[in-house]
């Protein structure tokens, strides 16, 4: 047998200052408020009193440090995956608001469907969808936990839903810890649940990176 479910458990609050994208850029580690919200999202997963099997984690230090609060209430340690990890994009290391008010940057815009300006949903939707895969396969039961980005959350979520994934990104429906939860029916992909356990009125980063 399988797993029983797999949740796909969003960052916490990154420490970021001067409100850069910083996408895949060394060095971005949780705030304090962030560490407090990877903590709720993984006692919010304990009370459900479901057995956790497995731990994966994207290699980008946000993750793994939004991954240590699950170590510690499930003894599990984080496989580091990178099909789970945040997309390329073009404006990282940049201040978005500044970078779209140049017109030499507004090449990257030209097909937002693709989109243009970072890797392709599609691919984004394909890796995804084979990490969990495996990661659902790995275990003989109980849950498994893949600690990832907003951006593939979401692009999954739209694409199990049988959604376009072109989207706007102010619009996604993916919070700092939130944990989006799917089973797979019948080899497709059905989500179940959707939550919000962390308290994220005073965060200062609650963007789309």
């Amino acid at each position: 047998m399988p797993a029983d479910r797999l949740h796909l458990v969003r960052h916490g609050e990154v420490h970021n200052p001067r409100r850069v994208l910083y996408g895949r850029l060394p060095g971005y580690g949780l705030s304090e408020a962030g560490r407090s919200m990877a903590r709720q999202a993984a006692e919010w997963v304990h009370t459900m009193d479901r057995p956790v099997s497995a731990l994966w984690a994207s290699p980008l230090q946000r993750t793994r440090e939004s991954a240590e609060p699950f170590t510690e209430i499930f003894g599990l340690e984080p496989r580091i995956d990178d099909r789970i990890i945040e997309p390329t994009n073009v404006f990282e290391g940049r201040r978005m608001v500044r970078a779209l008010l140049n017109p030499w940057n507004w090449r990257h815009l030209r097909k937002p469907a693709i989109p243009t300006w970072g890797e392709p949903y599609a691919d984004v939707v394909a890796r995804m969808n084979s990490a969990m895969t495996e990661g659902w396969e790995s275990v003989d039961s109980g849950d498994v936990v893949m600690v990832s980005h907003q951006l593939p959350i979401w692009v999954t979520h739209l694409a199990v839903a049988g959604l376009p994934t072109q989207h706007d990104p102010r619009r996604r429906r993916c919070a700092l810890s939130s944990i989006t939860s799917f089973e797979m029916v019948e080899n497709k992909w059905t989500e179940v649940a959707y939550a919000e356990p962390a308290a994220t009125a005073g965060a200062v980063d609650v963007g789309a990176v």
